[in-house]
């Protein structure tokens, strides 16, 4: 499994839309044993470092001691999300990262945040087809409650996503956004 999540992982990385089957079985085996440990981190009472534990195994990687999450927390894959240092992650987040999520050192999201990284073709016999394209947080960037970060999008250093805002374009550091779709209120 290791070499079909390798190879996955170089193919959404290059932005190729997922159509062929092998792909999808990737997506699917990954995101089952995910959805098993998510069960875990969401109905039993585990310590801070039970938590920093399950989510690295989660991600399939080493998170350091400044990583805090508060479940529940869901996740469509789980392999390609990227968290950097000292990050927040708040209760009922819902990160859908086939895409790819990079978390930048000393980022706060907000309850019931979501992150989403693929889109489907619009014409009605190709639906099924799935593009991916990645969400990048810089560094500090906070997500409020109910923000929603749409494919492709990139949030400046610093940045601000106000409570409900649902997010399609980038945004600038230090800049503070919301609405729908977000706008720029002002900089930070």
């Amino acid at each position: 499994m290791v070499a079909q999540l390798d190879h996955f992982l170089e193919y959404v990385r290059q932005g190729k839309p997922i159509e062929d089957p092998d792909m999808y079985a990737v997506m699917i085996e990954i995101g089952q044993k995910n959805r098993e440990r998510t069960a875990r981190l969401n109905s039993q009472p585990l310590s801070e470092e039970e938590v920093r534990e399950l989510v690295g195994e989660i991600t399939g990687k080493t998170l350091d001691e400044g990583f805090r999450l508060f479940p529940p927390f869901t996740t469509g894959f789980g392999r390609n999300t990227h968290i950097g240092k000292d990050v927040f992650i708040n209760s009922g987040a819902r990160f859908q990262d086939q895409g790819g999520i990079y978390i930048g050192d000393g980022c706060q999201i907000g309850h019931n945040a979501v992150i989403t990284t693929l889109n489907h073709e619009l014409a009605p016999e190709k639906r099924r087809i799935t593009i991916p394209s990645p969400v990048r947080l810089g560094t500090g960037v906070w997500l409020s409650a109910n923000a929603t970060l749409l494919p492709g999008v990139t949030i400046g250093d610093y940045a601000v996503i106000g409570a409900g805002a649902v997010v399609s374009k980038d945004v600038p550091e230090r800049t503070l956004v919301a609405g729908v779709p977000a706008r720029e209120i002002r900089k930070v």
